[in-house]
């Protein structure tokens, strides 16, 4: 999906001092965060908030940011 391979793009991490984990976030997408052991891990979890993340707002029927042009909009079919 176009939309998620974008979304992941702008995943910014960081290694939490205190623990040595590391942080991904998400800033277009609020709420889309992760924390893991490994930097791998982290980006695996991270991708798999980013998924929750769109079908929760696909089933509220909630608006999604515009990233890198890409528009993900829900038409209700009559």
């Amino acid at each position: 999906m176009q939309y998620m391979q974008a979304a992941m793009r702008h995943a910014q991490y960081e290694i939490l001092s205190d623990d040595g984990s590391f942080y991904g976030e998400i800033p277009p997408c609020r709420g889309v965060y992760a924390n893991a052991a490994s930097l791998e891990e982290c980006r695996e979890q991270l991708e798999e908030v980013l998924e929750e993340w769109i079908l929760f707002r696909v089933h509220k029927n909630l608006d999604m940011p515009v990233i890198d042009g890409i528009e993900l909009t829900i038409k209700e079919i009559v």
